[in-house]
């Protein structure tokens, strides 16, 4: 019921609008509340719940407001004077600057980059951002809601009141904005929305928020992310070399909130401080080149992994505020470690406080289930044709790669995002325009994404997990590619642990399984992936995938840790896995560090990776032509029968050779002859089997020097002690 005062009241108001006002439905609340000059002087309406009278001061002097109806005041104040409202109620007062008498923030050009969907640095226009504004501190909310009657900001600043604070809508972007004086860092927030149809829909978490509450909590968290000294420099001068194809690249991947725990504190996952001190030491020390984090965008769901984030520009708050994250990054960079970031693309989460269904519409993601929805995850899938969707998604690569200084992305899931059908029977996936299975607008949203990220960042690198034989996938995009730097590979992964699990007796039919992988080995730019997705779901751990005895299996497994790094290719390897645990790996706990300090069979394979890593960065033969197929050539590729592969490792003109050998039987073959490419002494540089990795110190101590006889195909030979399941790597010396 309207007071019938206002029907006396000179106030320029009607009685629909202050009902539409009071109920949270006016779609523009700037053309009501704040100071608007009439005719007949300046009015100011001010709603506030919790006001029983409400006036506005002026220089020190109180005009009252009346109230209209409910917690609406409207008065007269003088003409061009700055005022700030004051409020009285349950036998308090209290002062405050009116959000509505402050004007719009974002520019006109953030309005038209927005709707054309180009804006590279879309997280300076969207999301709460600390600042001054006409004078006043507070924080500016921007989101986009195009489909929304009305959109508030609701948080700890406002009693969580969806009629306080409606936002202003800004023109046929469907963003919504407001500048909120006095509302700082570490406020937590959502956005309210009532969609196009008058329903009220489940707080929003904001899709472009800087920080969020720790789980099970929802809500974003303001963030001041301006402004961090970083100390980075050379590092960042050095950044191309380090990461081009000729340059040696093992990658440590870790999952943060299973690498260690702080037992004595319940078991805590260590911070972003302490990783900063802990694992980018173990990472050097360990010789890896690289950490490789599994997604830190923020996520609801522990047991995820990150991979269904909500908040795509909040580093998870599980283990520190944003600028502790940053300080990890910094550490490393420090240390001469890179850092690499899983980045979720490819679907998210339906939890109601994110993205799905945000204004009451399939905004972000399809309406249609056969293009928007993901039968194998039960998530959602981006809507990657709409501008607005793909500029979101690009620009968030460049927020990681820009505001936190990560050194490149490893995109997960690739191939669920380049065809229609993927994981899909027929009748359930939706042709694209030419009628077929290939999604083009997500083919565009790789390519743009690729093309941004090496052309703002040269010196990054971006990394494709992708499973098919889709062509050029690293190839740049003006070649017809998608314009990843790297590839995972996929194949080369899954055969050679399958040749690896089968008992010597029977590898002998399987020998393709380990040689296969030469014949596409340079057709892309490739990482041998031994990924956290091997050691999970009951496939086992790394040692409890090897056969036989346990002597055997860590045999095995540092004969198979041997021949990957002396194959082609980038490597990567999973934490717990680099002295092979036992366990299979499991979020809830920590890698078993008691394995290396107790088990001298897990010591020895924690230093044959450590030293694998130190032969691999020190011997440009291993790492220079990784891409290349001129870096390599077989000696023995066909000895089935006895389970031996030999082959020559090249660097370019001047650099020594390296000649690999494995023996993937338990069988020790003396006086084997093997082909050798040059003349002159070749030093056993690695013995998988050496007494200092608990194997039996069979081998070549001394040596061996090359013969002038002809064998396998090259000019020269030696004979030579193949131990059993061993690789060994020789090297010339010159």
């Amino acid at each position: 019921m309207i007071d019938p005062m206002i029907r006396s009241t000179p106030a320029p108001l009607d009685a629909a609008t202050v009902s539409r006002i009071l109920d949270g439905t006016h779609d523009d609340p700037f053309s009501v509340l704040g100071p608007h000059r009439r005719e007949d002087g300046t009015w100011v309406a001010a709603l506030d719940p919790g006001a029983e009278e409400m006036a506005a001061v002026v220089e020190g002097r109180e005009f009252p407001l009346p109230r209209l109806d409910g917690a609406l005041f409207c008065g007269r104040i003088p003409d061009g004077k700055p005022y700030h409202l004051r409020g009285r109620g349950f036998g308090g007062q209290w002062d405050y600057e009116d959000a509505y008498r402050f004007g719009p923030v974002l520019s006109d050009f953030d309005e038209y980059l927005l709707g054309e969907g180009t804006h590279q640095r879309l997280w300076e226009a969207l999301g709460a951002h600390v600042r001054v504004h006409e004078g006043v501190e507070g924080t500016h909310f921007a989101v986009w809601a195009p489909n929304a009657r009305r959109v508030s900001v609701v948080g700890d600043f406002n009693a969580w009141d969806g009629r306080r604070h409606p936002m202003r809508r800004r023109g046929a972007t469907g963003v919504w904005e407001i500048f909120l004086p006095h509302v700082g860092e570490r406020h937590c927030y959502k956005y309210e929305i009532i969609g196009p149809h008058g329903e009220l829909l489940p707080l929003k978490a904001d899709p472009v928020g800087f920080g969020s509450q720790h789980p099970p909590e929802t809500a974003s968290v303001v963030r001041d992310i301006r402004g961090f000294g970083w100390a980075d420099r050379d590092w960042m001068e050095e950044r191309a070399a380090r990461q081009r194809r000729d340059a040696p690249i093992s990658i440590y991947e870790v999952h943060l909130g299973s690498w260690k725990r702080v037992w004595k504190e319940g078991g805590r996952p260590l911070s972003y401080r302490e990783a900063a001190k802990d694992l980018v030491a173990y990472a050097k020390d360990m010789g890896f080149t690289h950490l490789e984090l599994l997604p830190v965008s923020e996520y609801p769901f522990d047991g995820s992994w990150g991979y269904q984030p909500v908040g795509l520009f909040a580093p998870t708050i599980r283990f520190g505020p944003p600028h502790e994250f940053r300080d990890l990054v910094q550490a490393a960079h420090q240390a001469g470690l890179g850092v690499l970031l899983d980045w979720v693309p490819g679907h998210f989460p339906s939890d109601a406080h994110g993205l799905a269904r945000f204004d009451g519409t399939a905004l972000y993601e399809h309406a249609d289930p056969r293009e928007g929805f993901h039968q194998d995850w039960n998530t959602l899938i981006y809507n990657y044709g709409r501008s607005e969707v793909s500029n979101f998604l690009v620009a968030n690569a460049l927020y990681w790669l820009e505001e936190y200084h990560v050194d490149g992305l490893r995109v997960d899931a690739v191939a669920s995002m380049l065809y229609r059908d993927y994981s899909r029977k027929a009748g359930e996936w939706v042709p694209n325009i030419h009628g077929g299975r290939e999604n083009l607008e997500a083919i565009d949203v790789l390519r743009r994404m690729n093309e941004a990220a090496y052309g703002r960042h040269p010196g990054v690198m971006t990394v494709a997990e992708e499973s098919t034989s889709f062509p050029k996938v690293s190839a740049p995009v003006d070649a017809g590619g998608l314009g990843f730097g790297y590839k995972w590979n996929m194949g080369w992964m899954n055969d050679t642990l399958s040749y690896m699990h089968k008992d010597p007796v029977h590898r002998k039919h399987h020998h393709n399984l380990m040689t296969f992988g030469l014949a596409y080995a340079f057709s892309e730019n490739f990482i041998l992936p031994i990924s956290h997705d091997e050691v999970v779901h009951g496939k086992g751990s790394m040692i409890d995938k090897m056969p036989g005895n346990w002597w055997e299996k860590c045999a095995n497994l540092r004969a198979y840790y041997g021949f990957m790094w002396g194959h082609p290719g980038k490597k990567l390897l999973f934490m717990g896995c680099e002295f092979g645990q036992r366990a299979e790996w499991s979020h809830q706990g920590e890698i078993d560090w008691a394995a290396p300090a107790h088990g001298p069979e897990h010591r020895g394979i924690q230093r044959l990776v450590r030293d694998l890593n130190t032969l691999y960065r020190g011997t440009p033969a291993l790492h220079a032509r990784d891409c290349e197929p001129e870096g390599f050539q077989w000696i023995e590729g066909g000895d089935a029968e006895n389970s031996i592969f030999a082959w020559v490792r090249r660097g370019f003109e001047g650099d020594a050779p390296c000649v690999v050998v494995c023996n993937m039987t338990p069988v020790e073959r003396r006086d084997h002859r093997i082909g050798l490419p040059e003349a002159g002494r070749w030093r056993e540089a690695l013995n998988t089997d050496a007494i200092v990795y608990d194997g039996g110190g069979r081998g070549n101590l001394g040596g061996v020097t090359a013969e002038a006889k002809p064998w396998m195909g090259q000019p020269f030979s030696a004979a030579m002690t193949l131990p059993p399941l061993s690789t060994l790597i020789f090297q010339l010396d010159r």
